[in-house]
């Protein structure tokens, strides 16, 4: 498991998207990226998370961040998901988990007595200079959009 943390070179990635053909983190040097993970597609946490960075996603570009969410949901579902709600993050496909892996977010999880791998719901923000700015794990949904973006227009 990485136990990243700021100040760590962020792991690059290259993932196809639903609606930006591949992304890769060197498609944005001299940006700030906030890379979030979430579990699923279309679940209520997942999807008040992604409408509200969506929302926010003006004052995100203001600030010189992008936004993109990573699932190892399918492009076509993330296309689903996009248009069911609206959506303006990019959401990238890491169907084989090498991403979420290399940042230490597919977790050993527990829910209702059962014990399952998934995502870790958590957000990196990395800096113009490749390094990880700020690290927020086991994410609660509720303020979590405007603690983010507080610190990208911070600049820590």
């Amino acid at each position: 498991m990485s136990t990243l943390k700021p100040g760590d070179a962020a792991p690059g990635f290259s993932m196809p998207t639903d609606s930006a053909g591949t992304v890769s983190l060197s498609d944005f040097k001299g940006k700030s990226v906030v890379l979030y993970f979430y579990p699923k597609d279309d679940t209520p946490g997942c999807t008040k998370e992604a409408i509200g960075f969506s929302g926010k996603i003006d004052e995100f570009e203001a600030a010189g961040a992008v936004v993109i969410g990573v699932s190892k949901d399918t492009v076509a579902k993330h296309g689903k998901f996009r248009a069911k709600h609206e959506l303006a993050v990019i959401l990238a496909s890491d169907a084989e988990g090498d991403v979420t892996e290399r940042y230490g977010v597919w977790q050993e999880k527990q829910m209702y007595g059962k014990t399952y791998w998934g995502i870790e719901r958590s957000t990196f923000l990395i800096g113009p200079d490749g390094k990880l700015k700020a690290v927020w794990r086991k994410v609660k949904v509720p303020g979590h959009v405007d603690e983010v973006l507080e610190t990208v227009k911070s600049g820590s």
